[in-house]
């Protein structure tokens, strides 16, 4: 799928060590296209031109047109966007990129947040006095906040560039940023009368500015000093059926169950019921960034990179299907994938990205495998369309559809795997969707006999809690691992070896999930129990 670029962490951002991961590592980002990582490459005889606002304004709306096109990793990235990283290179350049992003890009283009973000963090980091410029020609403030109500896309476009440059300049660059201003800017408007998408894009800049420790206690104590906890009001929305205020309780969760913990409040995992869960998206094969919800079942990328994720349970004959509910019209690569597949989420590939995996994605309306699509003939998915994901083992194919309208079926994969396939998703900036593995009626189920992953699998309930990454942590630094523990989870009691090779040190969980020796990497043939 589209490009990635490597992040810089910086020293003082709190680190995150995602849950316990297997050998796959997920991944992709934008629509489409790496080339944007390397555009100085092409950029060394650009003739560098002084821009007027007008100029800066149509290459921002030409770049936002094109960018959903891209398909190809190697295509090279649209003039429009090239033009614009050479006029973000100057500090005054950058700032008027900055302000056309904000006053031109609608909010009914689905692509626009991210490419508001492809866009920055493409650019040349700007100095600090050039961001406290933007921050200052902003005029920031509670009072901003209420007149703005208005006019919602700039407000929200102003959110997304707050939350843009507080993960570009995490650490102490960020303090001078997050002033007293950009804070009550940022909590006003989490009020329920502002318009949805602004509450959304300052709960993920609040999000971005506390991953510098101190941010995050200055926001803490700001939350603390009002009652009701604006985010815990707005976390009552996860559930409703209008699309971007679900995505607002869907967050405002997550950050209280994750960032901005508030006494007296039980997490979330503690209080859903998983007894009718039986697979579920598995947080111990899923790239660093992703969110998912307590009960395992919708999940959300807020980062810059192409996150991944896979489900527990495995098909290896018959007929299987799972449904999708689109929450967010962007760019997604739902679909199926082995444990052979690599998500590489900063290098820009998931699933559908290599000879594992094949994947539907319905805002570019093409099917994706070994990292070439297929154009298809629905329209562009929507908030609240279903996309059924079918596969046949017996006749070896995979068939997608859209609110029961079937694609053609897609043969490519069987190639190379035969058995073995997860559900599987890849999800751009700002998308979010939500998996039914059979715990639910579907709403388009195919004919005839199919199997469901909720039906057929089983899980532990210690493998059915979605524990808050803080907490996870603390759990892992207070556990004294034993000596006979697996070497890759450090969690059950390592029992078998791999044959031929005889490396053991492994459980048959971990064993089970893996295609070559992580000793020696050679293939091997057979799991045999040795110390059971």
């Amino acid at each position: 799928m589209g490009g990635c670029w490597c992040k810089q962490k910086n020293e003082d951002r709190e680190t995150y060590v995602p849950p316990q991961q297997s050998h796959n590592h997920h991944a992709v980002d934008v629509p489409r296209i790496q080339t944007p990582y390397a555009l100085p490459c092409y950029l060394e005889n650009t003739e560098k031109v002084w821009p007027d606002s007008e100029t800066v304004d149509s290459l921002v709306l030409e770049t936002l047109g094109v960018i959903g096109s891209l398909v190809d990793n190697e295509q090279e990235p649209p003039p429009s966007m090239m033009r614009l990283h050479n006029i973000a290179d100057n500090e005054e350049g950058w700032i008027q990129v900055v302000k056309s992003m904000v006053h031109v890009i609608p909010m009914s283009d689905p692509l626009g947040p991210s490419v508001i973000t492809l866009l920055l963090d493409d650019c040349p980091l700007p100095s600090r006095e050039s961001v406290l410029r933007v921050a200052k020609m902003f005029n920031l403030s509670s009072q901003r906040a209420i007149s703005g109500r208005t006019n919602a896309p700039k407000e929200r476009n102003i959110c997304v560039v707050l939350g843009c440059i507080a993960e570009k300049l995490a650490g102490p660059s960020s303090l001078g940023i997050l002033n007293e201003g950009t804070l009550d800017y940022l909590l006003t408007n989490l009020n329920p009368d502002s318009d949805p998408y602004v509450i959304l894009f300052s709960l993920i800049a609040l999000e971005k500015f506390a991953q510098t420790s101190e941010n995050k206690a200055t926001i803490i104590r700001r939350l603390e000093m009002e009652e009701p906890c604006p985010i815990s009001r707005l976390e009552t929305w996860k559930n409703e059926e209008h699309f971007v205020r679900r995505q607002v309780g869907f967050c405002a969760q997550w950050a209280l169950d994750n960032l901005f913990v508030m006494n007296n409040r039980m997490y979330t995992f503690l209080t859903v019921d998983m007894t009718p869960i039986n697979a579920m998206l598995n947080t111990k094969d899923v790239s660093e960034y992703l969110k998912i919800s307590p009960d395992g079942l919708e999940a959300r990328c807020d980062a810059y990179s192409f996150e991944s994720v896979r489900c527990t349970a495995q098909a290896d004959n018959g007929v299987w299907y799972y449904e999708v509910t689109i929450i967010t019209p962007g760019v997604m690569q739902i679909g199926w994938a082995t444990k052979n597949s690599n998500f590489l989420n900063h290098e820009g590939y998931g699933i559908g990205d290599d000879l594992y995996s094949l994947a539907y994605d319905g805002c570019r309306r093409l099917i994706w495998y070994n990292a070439k699509s297929e154009p298809q003939m629905l329209p562009r998915w929507a908030s609240g369309d279903t996309l059924g994901c079918l596969l046949d083992l017996d006749n070896q194919q995979i068939v997608f559809s859209v609110n029961g309208v079937s694609l053609p079926p897609c043969t490519h994969v069987f190639n190379m795997a035969k058995n073995g396939f997860f559900a599987a998703a890849s999800f751009m900036s700002f998308q979010q969707c939500r998996f039914n593995f059979g715990a639910n009626n579907f709403k388009y189920p195919p004919e005839g006999e199919y199997h469901t992953f909720n039906e057929s699998a089983t899980l532990k309930p210690e493998d059915k809690i979605v524990m808050p990454r803080h907490i996870y942590l603390q759990q892992l630094r207070q556990q004294s691992v034993r000596e006979d523990s697996c070497t890759l989870c450090y969690d059950q009691k390592a029992t078998v070896q791999l044959l031929p090779c005889e490396h053991s040190g492994f459980c048959m969980s971990c064993a089970s999930q893996l295609s070559e020796c992580p000793m020696c990497r050679s293939m091997f043939r057979e799991i045999v129990e040795v110390n059971p």
